[in-house]
């Protein structure tokens, strides 16, 4: 439980303060606030492998998600806030992502399992597809990609479903949210719309800050919550 209880205590103090401060010995390296009353920030760690990366998210009523991703997207562990889960990456992954590959060849699948804290273990199969399209979003050039990914439970029972669109930097290594579509229980699709608007970088006005900046106006809050639990094993 101490494990899950740090990175916790992390999210929850800077909301407050409304500035984000990583712990000692992370350096914050990018603030992007996104549609949807999103914003995120990205950080790297002294004592972590090279290439690894964290992402704090927040909304309109604090934190509520924090993820871990390596040099090649990997997904390595997160931290749901409420409830407080903690959820890791199984070993020997059967078909890990690589970000490396979705570059080199436009296409990456990936499958793999996770599991939490609780004891739930899950499977995530799907893919990344590079669509050859490309946007300059505040002066940052991203490529456009293309995902699909179910995440299934140990008896085969499909727990989430989405399709849809994202946003790559080559620069920073990770995945930024497009347009996604959610499978719902009755097979209807929920549409979730969390693309970025500015990217803010150490210096900038704005850099650190924890107050989302863009459609907080109480009813947009709730499509936030899918992103949470979706390509966080791709950075987005």
């Amino acid at each position: 439980m101490k494990r899950l209880v740090l990175p916790l205590l992390l999210l929850t103090t800077p909301a407050f303060a409304g500035t984000f401060t990583p712990p000692k010995g992370c350096t914050t390296y990018l603030t992007v606030q996104s549609r949807g009353c999103l914003v995120s920030q990205f950080y790297t760690c002294e004592a972590d492998a090279a290439g690894d990366q964290w992402r704090a998210d927040y909304d309109a009523d604090g934190p509520y998600f924090l993820s871990k991703i390596d040099h090649d997207t990997q997904w390595l562990e997160s931290y749901d806030i409420n409830p407080a889960t903690k959820e890791v990456m199984d070993p020997k992954p059967r078909d890990p992502a690589s970000f490396s590959d979705l570059l080199a060849m436009g296409l990456d699948t990936f499958d793999f399992s996770l599991t939490k804290d609780n004891g739930e273990h899950t499977t995530i199969r799907g893919f990344d597809k590079l669509t050859g399209d490309s946007a300059t979003i505040d002066g940052v050039t991203l490529k456009q990609t293309e995902y699909e990914y179910t995440q299934t439970d140990d008896k085969g029972k499909v727990l989430r479903h989405s399709k849809g669109h994202e946003y790559i930097s080559e620069e920073w290594r990770t995945f930024f949210s497009n347009h996604s579509d959610w499978e719902m229980e009755d097979s209807t699709w929920a549409p979730s719309d969390t693309p970025p608007v500015k990217f803010i970088t150490p210096g900038k006005p704005g850099f650190a800050s924890t107050l989302p900046l863009f459609e907080c106006d109480g009813q947009m809050s709730s499509l936030v919550l899918p992103h949470s639990v979706a390509k966080s094993l791709g950075g987005s």
